[in-house]
This record gives C-alpha cells, sequence and structure tokens, in this order.
C-alpha cells in the first residue's frame, strides 16, 4: 500500500500543540524506513469541499474568520486543510493510505458537529469528501479513539455510506452513544485488543458491512495504549483489524485521524497495512 504525504504539511502548526508537525513527520521518517513509497496529492478544489461543507463554512476556512480554542486559525491554514482533503481524494484513488494533517474526521458540514464544544483539530472532513467524490457504497470504519462525530452527521440518512465508529465513551466530543440506520456507534473503555475486535465484528454486522462497495478506515491511532484516547491497543491488534476488514475482498483505503506518539502511530500504521495486505 503506498503512503500519499507532502512535506507541505509539516510547515504549519505549534510544535508546543498536541497536533504538532512532530507526530507526523516522525512517524515518516520510519516508514520511509520500512520501504515505503510516497506520493504527492494534489489539493482539494473548493468544489470538491462543496460535497460535505456548506459555502459558508468553507468561507470561513478561507478567510480564517474563526476562533477555536484548539483548533487554531494559522496563517494559509485554508490551503493546507485543502492539501489533507486532496490527500485522501488520492488514497481513495490509488487504495493507498493518506499520513496527511490536518485531520478531518470531527468537521461536520458546518463546522462543529452534533453539539461538539470545539472542531477538534479539524478543518475539513478529509474523508468524507473522499468518499463522496468516489460515490460508491462505501463502509466507514473509524478506529481513532474519539467519536467521528463530523462524519456520522455529513452521512447521517445516506443510503450510500454505512459509518461504524468504535471508541472512548465519555470524553470529546462527548457524542456516539447512540447508533442509527446506516451508522452504528459503539462506545468504550479501554479494553484491548480481544474485546475490542470482539466488538468490531459485532459492530460490522450491525451495520451491514458487506453491502459496500469501498472501505474507508477513518484511522486514528490515539486509541493506542498509552495515547490521548487509548482503548488498550497495540500493533497486534491494528494488524488484526486490517486482516479483518481485507476479508470483504472490497478495495480499501485509510486517512489519519489522530495519533500522537510517532513511533506507535508508524508501528499501529505499518501493522493496519500489513493486516489489509495479508
Amino acid at each position: 500500500m503506498k503512503l500519499v504525504f507532502s512535506p507541505k504539511c509539516l510547515e504549519y502548526g505549534d510544535p508546543y500543540h498536541l497536533e504538532n508537525p512532530g507526530r507526523v513527520g516522525k512517524a515518516r521518517e520510519i516508514l520511509k524506513g520500512l520501504g515505503y513509497e510516497f506520493v504527492e496529492p494534489c489539493p482539494a478544489t473548493e468544489e470538491d469541499l462543496l460535497l460535505v461543507h456548506s459555502k459558508k463554512y468553507v468561507e470561513i476556512i478561507k478567510r480564517g474568520n474563526f476562533f477555536d480554542p484548539d483548533t487554531p486559525a494559522y496563517p494559509n491554514i485554508y490551503e493546507y486543510a485543502r492539501l489533507a482533503a486532496g490527500g485522501a481524494i488520492k488514497a481513495a484513488e490509488i487504495k493507498g493510505f493518506s499520513l496527511m494533517r490536518p485531520p478531518g474526521h470531527h468537521a461536520g458540514r458546518n463546522g462543529l458537529a452534533l453539539g461538539a464544544p470545539t472542531l477538534g483539530f479539524c478543518y475539513f472532513n478529509n474523508i468524507a469528501v473522499a468518499v463522496r467524490k468516489l460515490d460508491l457504497p462505501t463502509l466507514i470504519v473509524d478506529v481513532d479513539g474519539h467519536h467521528g462525530n463530523g462524519t456520522q452527521e455529513i452521512f447521517m440518512g445516506d443510503p450510500k455510506v454505512r459509518f461504524l465508529s468504535l471508541h472512548r465513551g465519555g470524553i470529546y466530543p462527548g457524542t456516539g452513544w447512540e447508533s442509527g440506520p446506516n451508522f452504528v456507534n459503539i462506545p468504550l473503555d479501554e479494553v484491548g485488543d480481544e474485546e475490542y475486535l470482539r466488538c468490531l465484528e459485532k459492530g460490522l454486522k450491525k451495520v451491514g458491512a458487506e453491502r459496500c462497495e469501498v472501505v474507508g478506515i477513518s484511522a486514528g491511532f490515539d486509541s493506542h495504549a498509552g495515547d490521548l484516547s487509548s482503548l488498550g491497543l497495540t500493533p497486534e491488534g491494528f494488524r488484526r483489524i486490517g486482516e479483518r476488514l481485507a476479508e470483504y475482498g472490497k478495495p480499501v483505503f485509510g486517512v489519519l485521524e489522530g495519533g500522537y506518539i510517532g513511533e506507535n502511530l508508524a508501528r499501529s500504521l505499518h501493522a493496519l497495512i500489513e493486516g489489509l495486505e495479508g
């Protein structure tokens, strides 16, 4: 599996912010040493962004006319966020993995999603843009330790998309307690690999995963043991997640969400890809 990456995504941000350039930079360095091939993305167009976001919201990000306590209006953030969305589009096209920042799964149609207090480091919903652009029946599996509230909001009621999120209950964004016709939420504690995989299996059956033609992974590695929203997962757990999703025999692509310890991010992403590739 090829990795989609541009060094431009390391040019912005505060090194002391949790979502900082170092987390992806360190992961890229390790993955490069493991022999991965990297592919450069093109920025998403405004038309691409408008597939999932309102014109008003896109303009707010473009102008930097917003204040969010954990999602700063960095200089040129619109361009960096467009490039991350473009990375997701490229990953979907080549069946690869986008190792780009900023992440995206908390961004709803108009920004804040489902009553969340902040944007959660996200500007545009990268995986949602890619899925809408593909326009195929798609299963999105969100393995980030936080609920993908923006992705759920965007696709609620969409007959082409099924959404499954396994996440830590009772933390930011405070959503993801209930399920609906085309989305399944499984809030968890720090359960570890075996219980997580049991819940994944239950969720895949409930969401009707077998009816989809493409699998998109919102791959947040903050669910790794010791990270921000640990669910007790290890690289072996991520490998088995990949193996399970590969069983559908469908095209798979992935998009980076959280994961704030670069070494763990790299090891677990490598394991996930090994599982997907068999």
